[in-house]
């Protein structure tokens, strides 16, 4: 017999049944992992966003420090400025008082009214960095406590998941091994329709039992004659109003036990 015959006479023998029992013992793993992912609430992404808020901050904190760096190497460069200009104004006076006409004397003091100006230019820009140092620093300040702040919130945050993580791992690497041997026993079209289902629920439910005459998914009526197409296990039913997939609940139950021993 060849591969390809092999191949198809298996999948022959596996009854509609023997499919349902595989996607329910699927989905019953798989609710069982998404519980322990629940566990973890919402730290996994509260440590993502304050690790992505730590690396905000730390840019900020660089990007002020280069600022304050800058203002106080402008404010050092302003007083050298005043330094040399009022050298320059000494030196003036003293040309001034040995000037041979009032062109010389004129020419100088326009030199003298220039080194003043820019002294008082040196002056007004000294205290405008002085006034943004004052601001950046409180910045700076600020942007450093909430940066510990942070720093501490996040070593809180991933002690606990680690914690849960460390708690759950064994019961989840179980469960993926359980996932892998039950979805091995489902064709790939069929399993590709429970993940896309699965995917689309709210509560990760691909496959339910039919309680109560009604959709154990979203809990619409199902009526008597389709309850009966779902008990004889003769094709994969959905649900005509959220087209999860349906199985009777004595099979379910049946499942349950099966998997609890």
């Amino acid at each position: 017999m060849t591969t390809a015959t092999q191949q198809k006479a298996e999948a022959a023998e596996v009854t509609i049944e023997d499919k349902l029992r595989a996607l329910y013992s699927l989905q019953t793993i798989d609710s069982k992992t998404d519980e322990i992912h629940r566990l973890c609430g919402e730290l996994p992404l509260e440590v993502q966003d304050l690790e992505d808020e730590l690396v905000g901050l730390e840019t900020r904190i660089t990007k002020i420090e280069s600022e304050i760096t800058a203002y106080e190497s402008d404010i050092v460069k302003r007083k050298n400025d005043i330094v040399v200009a009022k050298e320059a104004i000494k030196k003036y006076q003293t040309q001034q008082m040995q000037v041979r006409n009032n062109r010389e004397f004129d020419s100088i003091s326009k030199e003298i009214e220039f080194q003043n100006l820019e002294i008082n230019l040196c002056e007004k820009k000294i205290k405008e960095a002085e006034t943004q140092l004052v601001t950046k620093k409180a910045l700076l300040k600020d942007s450093k406590e909430r940066h510990e702040d942070r720093a501490k919130d996040l070593e809180r945050n991933k002690s606990e998941l680690d914690s849960i993580i460390a708690d759950t791992q064994k019961d989840e690497q179980q469960l993926k091994a359980k996932r892998v041997k039950y979805a091995e026993k489902i064709e790939e079209r069929l399993l590709n329709a429970y993940n896309r289902i699965r995917g689309g629920a709210k509560n990760g439910l691909a496959i339910v039992p039919v309680q109560r005459d009604a959709c154990g998914g979203c809990f619409n009526k199902i009526t008597p004659q389709r309850q009966l197409d779902v008990a004889s296990h003769k094709k994969i039913i959905v649900c005509e109003y959220c087209g999860r997939i349906l199985i009777d609940t004595a099979l379910a139950e049946e499942i349950k036990l099966e998997d609890l021993n």
